[in-house]
């Protein structure tokens, strides 16, 4: 059988390429709440404001909220979040069909991808991106376990620093407890699929000699490395954009308990 391309083609191509408003204010109705239920002293009042005023009412509706009730109704949220995230992006086109998750051909592949064209390479460059898409596609349900543990071994600290963080903070909170153990998990999915594709095996070969050099950078030593990288970067995109949602609109996140939580905080 005639390779997919020769060597010196690829080479050469490796080569070329060294040269949203929230709804309420979270911070001020959690923070404090939570300092309340630590029993620290009262501090003195502040002579009211329309702002003051605002912070207060939120304040007195959360307090109303046990503990345990602020904990789970953080959690089933975003709990709710990682599974719409896991299921949007975990389906066949999940990326190769959404042209924001969709993952490109590595950078090196690129820069030479108008040469592998023109010498007849077209269709081994796509089905190497259509290899890659399905290898992401197949990995992605796998986070769905991790990242449901993630949100079930949260503190009520870690809750206090979501709600009281930015706009992505539960989706960094997410990437600091999951990102490692999900690399791991994703590698050998991916590989099984990607190393069906002749390209990616020649691409191997030529990344790691360009990697000696210099000019592969980290995480595109080998095409299961890319894709692994590409496909955690979209998926923790995609729960970013879920906890945006939620935070901007949480009484359509469903429950009861979501409802009365997020209710409170709304007051």
């Amino acid at each position: 059988m005639k390779p997919l391309f020769s060597s010196g083609l690829i080479g050469l191509g490796l080569l070329c390429l060294g040269g949203s408003a929230q709804a309420f204010d979270y911070g001020n109705a959690i923070k404090g709440v939570l300092e309340k239920n630590k029993g620290n002293a009262a501090t003195p009042a502040t002579p009211a404001t329309p702002a003051n005023a605002a912070a207060s009412n939120s304040g007195a509706g959360v307090a109303s909220l046990t503990s345990s009730e602020m904990n789970s109704g953080l959690k089933e949220a975003l709990s709710r979040g990682a599974e719409m995230a896991v299921a949007q992006l975990g389906q066949k086109d999940g990326f190769l069909g959404n042209a924001a998750m969709k993952i490109p051909l590595p950078p090196m592949l690129q820069k030479g991808e108008k040469l592998m064209r023109a010498a007849g390479m077209g269709q081994q460059a796509d089905d190497l991106v259509l290899s890659m898409n399905r290898a992401a596609e197949a990995a992605v349900p796998e986070a769905k376990t991790l990242l449901v543990g993630a949100v079930k071994s949260m503190t009520l600290q870690d809750a206090k620093g979501i709600l009281t963080g930015g706009e992505t903070s539960a989706t960094d909170f997410f990437r600091s407890k999951t990102e490692a153990s999900l690399t791991k998990r994703f590698l050998p999915i991916v590989k099984a699929t990607t190393d069906k594709s002749g390209l990616a095996q020649q691409y191997n070969s030529y990344a790691g000699m360009a990697t000696k050099f210099g000019v592969s950078k980290k995480g595109q030593n080998t095409v299961e490395d890319y894709v692994t990288k590409q496909s955690l970067d979209r998926l923790y995109k995609v729960v970013g954009e879920q906890e945006r949602t939620i935070r901007a609109n949480p009484l359509q996140a469903g429950s009861d308990l979501l409802k009365k939580v997020f209710g409170a905080v709304a007051k």
